[in-house]
């Protein structure tokens, strides 16, 4: 993806607003500390591809949603910019049970200076964004293992995401595979920290602190 998605002269956009980027493994607390602060907030799991687009990474006999490849990080981006220069934009809704985008709906900042981004794949948009001019921070929440495991699995099963097998065996991999995603997404430039952390540095950034 190229560092600027438009192409504008410099100094043809303004923002009025920064981003933080919200990311970590799934059950790692993102969402639980979006609702909280009470930012406005950009679900970024609304930008996944329809599950019946062409050439979708797959694993155990159905779509990779753990891949970026399942996700379009250019619209992700573009509506990120939007919000931040012109205070409003719309987004998608996307129903994770059906694998499809079922509508739109519009967001507008209403003045706050800060909003939030969350969703596991924050991490590939960390430079885009810096880039545009729009990053405030870009966060990893990180918790024991075990409770990461046990909260997403709680909030699969709660939310009917796909079949209590598969949600079990998809949770034991990603536990495995967690230590090496969160030195993944550290290297692509989000810094580590708890929730109690991330809250206060939203929090600071906000106060203009």
């Amino acid at each position: 993806m190229p560092d600027a998605l438009f192409d504008l002269p410099p100094g043809a956009r303004h923002p009025t607003a920064k981003v933080v980027l919200l990311t970590g493994p799934s059950g790692s607390g993102k969402t639980s500390l979006t609702r909280r602060l009470g930012l406005p907030v950009v679900s970024l799991d609304d930008f996944y591809r329809d599950g019946d687009e062409p050439g979708l990474p797959h694993r155990y006999g159905i779509v990779d949603w753990d891949d970026p490849a399942s996700w379009n990080a250019r619209a992700a981006v573009a509506a990120l910019v939007e919000l931040a220069t012109v205070g409003e934009a719309e987004l998608p809704v996307y129903d994770i049970p059906t694998n499809a985008r079922t509508g739109t709906t519009r967001l507008a900042l209403d003045g706050f200076p800060v909003f939030l981004a969350e969703g596991i794949f924050a991490a590939e948009i960390v430079e885009a964004c810096r880039a545009e001019g729009i990053l405030g921070d870009a966060l990893c929440l990180v918790r024991p293992r075990l409770a990461t495991f046990w909260f997403r699995l709680l909030r699969d099963l709660g939310e009917a995401r796909k079949p209590p097998l598969t949600l079990v065996r998809r949770g034991v991999n990603l536990a495995r595979q967690e230590p090496a995603m969160v030195g993944d997404i550290v290297g692509k430039g989000c810094r580590p920290v708890g929730v109690e952390e991330a809250e206060r540095s939203v929090r600071a950034l906000l106060a203009g602190g």
